[in-house]
C-alpha cells in the first residue's frame, strides 16, 4: 500500500475554476484531504500553450510524489491532464486503462469541435500535437491502451477508433476483463472520466451519455484494474457541478476516488 498524494488541476481549457475546473474545487472541499494544487498560468496565453504548461507543472508534482514513495492521485478538470500524469510517472513500459464515454482520439486534421480536450488520448499516443506532447512526456503505444465505456462518437471518430490498435470496450463494459488480460504491460495509468457513467446513473457534465455502466459496475472495473496491474497513478476528470442537479455525480466521484485510495 502507498499513501495517496492528491494533486489538483482545477482548470478547464487552461483557465482556473470554470466549467469542469470548478468541479475540482467542489470535490476538494468534499474530500477533506490535503492536496497539492498546481498553480495557474498566464490566462492571456493561447489555449494550447496554457494547457501544456499546466501539464508540465503537473508532471513535476507527480514525479515528486513518486520519488517520495506516494501514489499520485490526480483530480483534474480535463482529460489532457493525462500528459502531465504520464510524464510524471514515465511512459516507458506503461499501459493505459482509460474509462470515458468519448474516445478523445481526434486529431487536428479531423476534429470539427475545436475542443482541444477531445485530442487527449491521440496526443498521449503520439498521433496528434507531437511537438507539444514531447515537452511533457514520451508517447504510449496505442496497443498498450484499453479504451473502455466508449460510446458517444461521431462517425469519423468511430472510424478512426476502429482503425487503431486500441483495445476498445463498449459502454456497458462487456469484455473489459478480457481486454485487460490482453495488455502486455504490468504497469498502467488509470484514467477515470466521470462521464463514463451512464447518464441515468449520474450527469457528470454536459457531455453525459446513455449506455454506460452503473456506479457499481464502474467500481468493480476499478477493482479489476488494481487486481491485474501495478497502477502507477490514477486520475479522475471531467466533473462539472453545473450539470449535476441532483448531486449524484459528485457522490459517484467521491466513491470512485475513495475506492482508488483504498486499493492504492
Amino acid at each position: 500500500m502507498r499513501d495517496p498524494q492528491l494533486i489538483a488541476l482545477p482548470y478547464h481549457n487552461g483557465l482556473p475554476d470554470v466549467g469542469m475546473g470548478a468541479g475540482v474545487r467542489a470535490l476538494l472541499t468534499e474530500l477533506g484531504r490535503p492536496a497539492d494544487v498546481v498553480p495557474a498560468v498566464d490566462p492571456g496565453a493561447p489555449e494550447v500553450r496554457r494547457t501544456l504548461e499546466l501539464d508540465r507543472r503537473l508532471a513535476e508534482r507527480v514525479r515528486a510524489a513518486v520519488a517520495a514513495g506516494a501514489f499520485p492521485l490526480v483530480l483534474a478538470g480535463n482529460c489532457n491532464s493525462c500528459l502531465g500524469t504520464v510524464g510524471g510517472v514515465g511512459a516507458d513500459g506503461l499501459g493505459v486503462v482509460w474509462f470515458d464515454a468519448h474516445a478523445d482520439f481526434d486529431t487536428p486534421e479531423d476534429n470539427v469541435s475545436g475542443f482541444f480536450d477531445v485530442m487527449a488520448l491521440s496526443t498521449l499516443t503520439g498521433s496528434a500535437w507531437q511537438a507539444q506532447r514531447a515537452t511533457v512526456t514520451a508517447p504510449v503505444d496505442e496497443a498498450d491502451v484499453v479504451l473502455a465505456a466508449v460510446r458517444d462518437l461521431e462517425p469519423y471518430q468511430r472510424a478512426r477508433m476502429e482503425g487503431s490498435r486500441l483495445h476498445v470496450v463498449p459502454g456497458d463494459l462487456d469484455g473489459l476483463e478480457a481486454a485487460l488480460d490482453a495488455l502486455r504491460t504490468p504497469r498502467v495509468y488509470l484514467h477515470l472520466d466521470l462521464d463514463a457513467l451512464d447518464a441515468g446513473a449520474a450527469r457528470a457534465n454536459g457531455f453525459a451519455a446513455a449506455g454506460g455502466p452503473t456506479l457499481a459496475r464502474y467500481l468493480e472495473a476499478v477493482d479489476a484494474v488494481f487486481h491485474r496491474f501495478e497502477v502507477a497513478a490514477a486520475a479522475l476528470t471531467s466533473y462539472d457541478p453545473a450539470a449535476d442537479a441532483d448531486g449524484r455525480a459528485r457522490a459517484a466521484a467521491l466513491d470512485l476516488m475513495e475506492r482508488v485510495c483504498a486499493r492504492a
